[in-house]
């Protein structure tokens, strides 16, 4: 039975399972995480438990339980790593104190960080992958903008990056990309994770100001374009992305004001990885 507190930055988190796969994915993406003993404060106690009833024993089931709740419906056992990584992107957005949780990517690089708000089609899993492998980005997380409203700095939360159908042969073949199996026929597909760089990993008690949020848009073969947007439209745009926004009231409006006051904002159309890295590129030169 897998008993075991890690410090994922900002939080420390309690993993509980049973499942060998869960331990082996653990080994695998977070071995160069700190391991915590009993006595030390914990932020989430997550748990994969067992199907129940017949589902412990044929074609069995794994379920998702965060203090004692259990969002999602149960899922064939041999998905549980994925359900952990799922679950724990759910907790982090739903029962984050004092953060304004985002539903975006977030690279940084010399202090200043680039976010990239997730639209179903952005391709900004693959961006993220690829500017963090090749373009010598600091990854702070493929899926959640966490954002301190005392200081408006964005905080790092590396974990393994999540990655589906073809943008999976693409990473693979990143000098030093580390990838893990395959899970086929989940709700999202064909699904691997890529593990996070070592040198974000050792950066992960960072923080950052936001510079740049960029809406990407893949279009296949489709032509490049860029355009700077208002920080009205971009409100518009990426409140769509706020996991907490609203529960958090007048401190998760005035974080969000901020941090688009501070903040070139654009809209980036692209139909290949090397395009929306040179337009990204482009962005970032501008300002430099």
């Amino acid at each position: 039975m897998l008993d075991t507190i890690l410090r994922i930055p900002p939080f420390n988190v309690r993993v509980r399972a049973p499942f060998a796969d869960v331990a082996t994915h653990l080994e695998r993406f977070y071995s160069t995480y700190e391991r915590l003993d009993g006595s030390a404060f914990v932020d989430f106690d997550v748990e994969l438990i067992p199907g129940k009833g017949v589902r412990r024993w044929w074609r069995k089931q794994v379920r998702f339980r965060a203090d004692a709740q259990m969002p999602f419906l149960p899922l064939p056992a041999d998905q549980a790593a994925p359900l952990l990584e799922w679950g724990l992107n759910w907790t982090i957005a739903s029962r984050s104190l004092g953060y304004l949780v985002l539903h975006a990517a977030v690279l940084a690089r010399e202090g200043r960080a680039v976010i990239l708000p997730g639209f179903p089609g952005a391709g900004k899993s693959t961006l993220c992958a690829s500017m963090c492998h090749l373009k010598d980005w600091q990854l702070f997380s493929d899926e959640l903008a966490i954002i301190d409203p005392e200081t408006r700095r964005l905080i790092a939360h590396p974990r393994p990056i999540s990655l589906k159908n073809e943008s999976i042969d693409l990473v693979s073949g990143f000098p030093g990309a580390r990838l893990g199996p395959l899970f086929h026929d989940t709700r999202k597909g064909t699904v691997a994770h890529a593990a996070v760089p070592e040198t974000s990993v050792l950066k992960a008690e960072s923080s950052a100001q936001a510079k740049w949020i960029v809406f990407p848009k893949f279009s296949k073969d489709g032509t490049t374009s860029i355009e700077e947007i208002t920080r009205a439209e971009a409100f518009t745009l990426i409140q769509q992305q706020s996991f907490n926004q609203e529960r958090m009231g007048d401190v998760g409006f005035d974080t969000l004001c901020s941090l688009l006051s501070e903040t070139r904002c654009y809209s980036i159309n692209y139909g290949s990885t090397d395009a929306g890295l040179r337009a990204i590129a482009s962005i970032v030169a501008e300002a430099d």
